[in-house]
C-alpha cells in the first residue's frame, strides 16, 4: 500500500519553513499531497489560485508531491485521497500544545490516520505566513523568508 501523507494549510504565503518541513517529509512517504485548505472563516491575502501557483513552481519536478485545494474536514479529505499521514510541523512549544489538540481531535474522527510532527529546523523557527504578510503590509523585504522559486512575485 502506497504511504500517502497530507500536508494542510494555508500557506499564505508558502515559506521555507513549509518548504524544508515538505523535504524532510519526502523520504518518509511515498506521496506528500500539500492541501490548501479553503477556510471562509480565515482572511487570506492570497487566492487560493496565486497560493497553489506558488507552491507548484516551489516544489516543480518533484514527481511525489501534489498540490490541492479541500473545503473539508482534513479527516474526510485524508479518506477521499486514501492518505493515513498528516504531516504538522511544530515550532515551538505553542505549536505543539495547538496541534495536539487537533491531532487528538482527528484521531477521534478517524484513528486510521495518524498526524506526525516534524519540528522546524532551528533556522525557521521565525518564520511564519502571518509575519511575512506583516512585514509586506508594512512594505519590508521578505525574499529571504520565501523559498527561491518564488521571491521573483515579491
Amino acid at each position: 500500500m502506497e504511504r500517502i501523507a497530507i500536508f494542510p494549510g494555508s500557506f499564505d504565503p508558502i515559506t521555507l519553513g513549509h518548504q524544508s518541513i515538505v523535504m524532510r517529509a519526502l523520504p518518509l512517504f511515498d506521496k506528500v499531497i500539500i492541501a490548501i485548505g479553503d477556510n471562509t472563516e480565515k482572511r487570506c491575502k492570497y487566492t487560493l489560485e496565486q497560493r497553489m501557483e506558488w507552491i507548484e513552481k516551489t516544489f516543480e519536478g518533484i514527481p511525489n508531491i501534489e498540490v490541492d485545494i479541500y473545503n473539508e474536514l482534513t479527516v474526510d479529505y485524508c479518506k477521499r485521497k486514501n492518505a493515513k499521514y498528516i504531516i504538522r510541523g511544530l515550532r515551538n512549544a505553542i505549536d505543539f500544545q495547538y496541534e495536539q489538540n487537533i491531532a487528538q481531535i482527528n484521531s477521534e474522527l478517524d484513528s486510521e490516520i495518524e498526524t506526525v510532527f516534524l519540528l522546524t529546523e532551528l533556522r525557521y523557527t521565525n518564520i511564519n505566513s502571518s509575519v511575512v504578510r506583516e512585514i509586506l503590509k508594512f512594505g519590508g523585504d521578505v525574499k529571504k523568508y520565501l523559498p527561491e522559486n518564488i521571491r521573483e512575485f515579491f
